[in-house]
């Protein structure tokens, strides 16, 4: 995840594991970093290969399109991951994506249930065949419609569609899982409680929707790790209002708001 730490939304130990290129945007990255208060002691630049870019394209709705080129991303193993260990098993929670291989993702997910860390997972770039064990090590499986559709081959455009994947994804094993659905906010179930629920989202004019979703997931872990009492709809109707926030201005990292310009309440 490429989230800064504007609302100190990564966790308590600010930590995070990444490869990056020996490149200008390697460099950019880590001193982005580093001037956003996140730790970098397991950020490695490689000369193996480039750094992870993404191409992106956005519409008069504000709307986008993203290709993604892994790059260095591919190149994170199990020795950074062992590196990392010390800082993930003392985590309140971890975050993942599939922007590094699955093998290693899984991984590392094992490793923090088995230290009694929450886990979120965002199977994005999602991938058809995702491991059965992806959903059980899950205490929040969080995807986006098109993510839904790809892993439960069903049509997800509406509030009732997310509800019936949601329940789909919930019998592979998920402790929760949250459909995110833009605009239509999201929609939250839970193995203890199954019944779909709709949290709406707050009624924004969107200029650039790019890094919504990594800005709710931020906002969700930060919620998980500093008010872990608090129900999920309730998390997720916070995170709601954060990523309605990010949309509202050009960019990703750019666009997630700090502290001081969120409202109170939200804390």
């Amino acid at each position: 995840m490429q989230l800064r730490s504007d609302l100190r939304l990564i966790l308590n130990s600010n930590s995070k594991a990444k490869n990056v290129g020996k490149d200008f945007f390697g460099s950019n990255y880590i001193q982005n970093f580093k001037d956003n208060a996140v730790c970098t002691a397991f950020v490695t630049q490689t000369a193996e290969a480039m750094t992870g870019a993404a191409s992106i394209i956005v519409n008069d709705a504000g709307e986008n399109a993203i290709v993604i080129v892994a790059g260095a991303n591919m190149l994170l193993g199990e020795q950074e991951l062992e590196r990392a260990r010390s800082a993930l098993v003392k985590a309140k929670v971890l975050l993942c994506q599939l922007e590094i291989s699955s093998h290693i993702t899984l991984q590392a997910l094992r490793m923090a249930r088995q230290s009694n860390v929450k886990t979120i997972l965002n199977p994005a770039p999602a991938i058809p065949d995702l491991h059965s064990d992806f959903y059980k090590e899950s205490d929040v499986f969080c995807c986006n419609e098109s993510e839904a559709e790809l892993l439960t081959g069903a049509h997800v455009t509406s509030v009732d569609d997310a509800g019936r994947a949601g329940l789909e994804l919930l019998k592979r094993g998920c402790a929760a899982v949250i459909i995110t659905l833009g605009p239509q906010g999201c929609v939250v179930l839970q193995a203890s409680n199954p019944n779909p629920k709709h949290i709406p989202a707050a009624k924004v004019t969107p200029v650039d929707t790019t890094g919504a979703g990594d800005s709710f997931l931020g906002a969700l872990a930060f919620y998980m790790a500093h008010y872990p009492s608090m129900p999920l709809e309730e998390m997720s109707r916070r995170a709601n209002l954060v990523a309605a926030v990010s949309v509202q201005s050009v960019g990703t990292q750019t666009s997630y708001p700090f502290k001081k310009d969120l409202a109170a309440e939200l804390f």
